[in-house]
């Protein structure tokens, strides 16, 4: 079999200009990523041809983002991308920590169960079930764009990709504004396994690690973490077990790789995550605690309801989330020329989070967000690769059916006297606030002193989202001489989405209607929609390799963002009937250019783009008892903003003067936001949600030898975040201004890596900052407030076994 053929032609394209590393190639063969086609093994060839070359790049990444292996440089895309390796070195845990480290990324993890993910300050966070994600995460190869699904622990990961701009033709019609692939370690022939553990401050416990064996026909390898946590924020109610912001999660991942012969690589993967989490801490701007006056950076005091477990499924506040994923993916070469893959994968998550939106003591304002769903995704693709072609063909198809279930649960006097104070009314009980000064609820304190009866109230509403895509997709790159490659590529789609609504929501005993204002009874009825579609989405993409240690790129490609099928209930004369609203697509067009540079010791790469949105996408909390929506107030609503556009430039540099030291800085520049057009409404002139206009990153590592087997290391590093607004519109009092945090971990490893014993801090300085702030409080006039991590630090004991 002649594998190196396959690696000449279709990853290194020029291989006599730009011949490949081998500690690149290294990478790739322990990962061999089946879902990218027949480079599983080829890079073992690859890395036999080039080993112990001392002339080429060791600082650049075998990446997969165009479904084949490639250097970086050879991407004509922006994208960033860090190995295991390195973010083992930064200390970070999870995605959100990661993405300070990447220009044009901002991940917000408000739960396991609600992320926030932004490329480029475009947000993709919807938990409705109804709506299309704008950003698509892979899991080795397999799309788990939703929301309440997709959180995933890294830990032994291989690489993280962040692939910008949309990219149909690779990644699906869900990465209109981007991707992000998680790619996991892959089994490899022998034995080896790692055990780490890790105890900080606030009672961080980590127990982590991988057993991997097996031979050049069969391996597997099992790989796990579990992460617990103290809160940081400490919730005063009594009722509550556990502080606000504790973790207990788990991740178990195993993974097998058969290659029965050199033309076949088949991988199943199956993974296992939960969390145990502890509540959230929307912190109440406006009420007192008997700590003191509201602070969000200050002892909470959220109790939930006495009647959660029963309205709400649990009476402590927080997340139980079980997350269950299977992936298959098969490669077979046909030909030395040809290769097949097909990559399959079916997820499923359950998910319920329980939380107090009012922000403070009272039981108010109590909800649960309760989700359900699943997906199965299959993609058969063809790759053909020669000295002057590079083609591949495929079909995809995906399916999914979910529910979010959002209960709702308050004490009937409590809700209409703070409701009442909200809106300057005189409530139930005359002159009595919400909260008291000293944290206090006197309305509902007259309870417990016997003064009145309780009056439970709860309600629900429901929405619901099957939908399927079918699509094909086509690239082809021409190779005319070994210095320019022209890729052209389209994919056609066509998917039917498919809505449904229904609610349960009883008069209440004081007022005689619904408690909260705009929910309506659909009698148990379940109202559907369903609407069919179709698009097609190209990309055009040039790479001219100006020196052998120079490319540049250019690239124009469409994105969209799905059309939502909007359902809620309305009043026609005494009758609740659907209130069906299409919210049109949004679609982008993306421009971008840059020039990427790979020496011995240098990696630079500089970037701009510029984006054009019709028909922009926003999602808004309902604050209006008669919005359009036909939705209560608290719910999330997607609407068209209008047109909007977005410039922005990015770069960054990796150096490694010498064998011990290397040294690596990022920049994001962004200026975009909501035309400043008066037919975009309240919209107009906005800034985009988490979207901040400078982003960097910067720092060391030092890695030395000091004799006898053993080394000392240490990378300090520094991020920085300008101002970022949490909703539109903007709001000032809703945002957060600059931050810059100071992060390091460093050690010594001894007996040959065998042993190794670190110490990490992060947020040295145990800077205040917000995570969020508006949430659903903001709908009701009373914003809530979300405090970020504090200062971090702790210690690290890994031992290692095996090659």
């Amino acid at each position: 079999m002649k594998f190196r053929t396959i690696v000449r032609a279709t990853i290194l394209s020029a291989a006599s200009l730009l011949p490949l590393h081998a500690a690149c190639a290294a990478t790739a063969d322990e990962t061999g990523e089946a879902e990218a086609g027949a480079e599983a093994g080829a890079a073992a060839d690859a890395s036999a041809d080039g080993a112990g070359d001392p002339t080429q790049p060791d600082n650049q990444i075998i990446v997969t983002a165009q479904k084949i292996e490639q250097r970086e440089t050879d991407v004509p895309i922006t994208l960033s991308a860090v190995d295991g390796k390195q973010i083992e070195r930064l200390g970070v845990s999870d995605l959100d920590e990661l993405s300070n480290y990447v220009p044009g990324l901002n991940i917000q993890e408000q739960s396991a169960n609600n992320p926030g993910i932004v490329i480029r300050g475009i947000t993709s966070d919807s938990g409705s079930s109804q709506q299309g994600p704008r950003v698509t995460l892979y899991y080795n190869g397999v799309d788990i764009s939703r929301s309440r699904g997709s959180y995933q622990a890294i830990y032994d990961l291989d690489r993280v990709e962040v692939i910008k701009g949309p990219q149909a033709t690779l990644f699906g019609t869900a990465s209109a504004v981007g991707a992000i692939s998680l790619v996991s370690a892959k089994p490899r022939d022998g034995f080896s396994a790692e055990l780490s553990g890790q105890y900080g401050n606030y009672n961080t416990t980590v127990l982590s690690g991988f057993v991997n064996a097996g031979s050049d026909v069969l391996a597997g390898r099992i790989a796990f973490e579990w992460r617990g946590r103290d809160g940081y924020v400490q919730n005063l109610a009594p009722s509550q077990k556990d502080e606000l912001y504790s973790q207990d999660q788990l991740g178990v991942r195993g993974s097998l790789r058969f290659r029965p012969n050199d033309r076949l690589t088949v991988d199943l993967v199956g993974t296992y995550d939960r969390q145990r989490n502890g509540g959230t801490p929307f912190i109440s701007g406006t009420y007192p605690t008997p700590a003191g006056p509201a602070n969000p950076f200050g002892d909470a005091d959220l109790g939930g309801s006495p009647y959660s477990a029963q309205a709400l499924g649990n009476n402590q506040l927080g997340l139980v989330r079980d997350v269950y994923d299977a992936n298959l993916t098969a490669t077979y070469e046909l030909t030395d020329d040809l290769t097949f893959t097909t990559v399959n994968g079916y997820r499923e998550f359950d998910s319920a989070e329980v939380f107090d939106a009012d922000g403070g003591p009272a039981p108010f304002l109590e909800f649960a967000e309760i989700a359900k769903g699943w997906q199965f995704s299959h993609e058969g693709r063809f790759s053909y690769a020669d000295p002057n072609w590079r083609a591949s063909f495929g079909w995809n198809f995906f399916t999914e059916k979910g529910h979010q279930n959002v209960p709702f649960s308050t004490e009937e006097v409590t809700f209409l006297q703070c409701l009442s104070e909200l809106f300057g009314a005189t409530g139930p009980v005359p002159g009595a606030p919400c909260v008291a000064s000293d944290g206090s609820v006197p309305v509902y304190d007259m309870i417990g002193a016997g003064l009145r009866q309780a009056i439970p109230y709860s309600s629900v509403f429901e929405n619901r989202g099957e939908n399927q895509s079918y699509s094909l997709f086509a690239d082809t790159t021409w190779i005319p001489m070994p210095a320019l490659e022209l890729t052209a590529g389209a994919r056609v789609l066509i998917e039917q989405r498919k809505s449904g609504y229904v609610t349960n929501v009883p008069n209440s005993v004081l007022t005689g209607a619904p408690l909260v204002p705009g929910q309506l009874d659909t009698g148990g009825e379940v109202f559907t929609a369903r609407r069919s579609f179709s698009a097609v989405l190209p990309r055009f993409n040039a790479l001219y390799r100006v020196t052998p240690e120079l490319n540049i790129y250019g690239t124009v490609s469409k994105g969209r963002r799905s059309p939502v099928v909007s359902l809620g209930a309305r009043k026609a004369g005494a009758e609740v009937v659907p209130n069906y609203q299409l919210i049109p697509e949004e679609t982008v067009w993306n421009y971008e250019g840059g020039l990427k540079f790979a020496s011995r010791a240098v990696f630079a790469s500089l970037g701009a783009y510029l984006q054009k949105y019709k028909g922009f996408q926003v999602t808004r909390t309902v604050s209006d008892p008669n919005d359009p929506s036909g939705l209560p107030v608290g719910s999330s609503i997607t609407e068209s903003a209008g047109s909007a556009s977005n410039f922005g430039v990015e770069a960054e540099l990796n150096v490694k003067p010498t064998s011990w030291l290397s040294v690596f800085a990022n920049v994001g520049y962004i200026d975009g936001g909501i035309d400043d057009d008066a037919a975009n409404g309240i919209f107009a002139g906005d800034r985009f949600r988490l979207q901040p206009e400078w982003q960097a990153a910067g720092g060391f590592t030092v890695d030395y030898p000091i004799g006898g087997g053993a080394r000392i290391f240490a990378t300090p590093s520094v991020t920085y975040r300008s101002r970022i607004f949490f909703e539109v519109p903007n709001k000032a009092n809703i945002s957060q201004g600059p931050v810059t945090l100071f992060n390091a971990r460093a050690g010594v490893s001894f007996a040959d890596d065998r042993y190794e014993i670190a110490g990490y801090i992060r947020n040295a300085t145990d800077e205040d900052y917000l995570l969020d702030a508006g949430n659903t409080g903001g709908a009701f006039g009373i914003p809530t407030f979300i405090p970020a991590e504090p200062r971090f630090y702790g210690i690290q004991l890994t031992a290692r076994f095996g090659g």
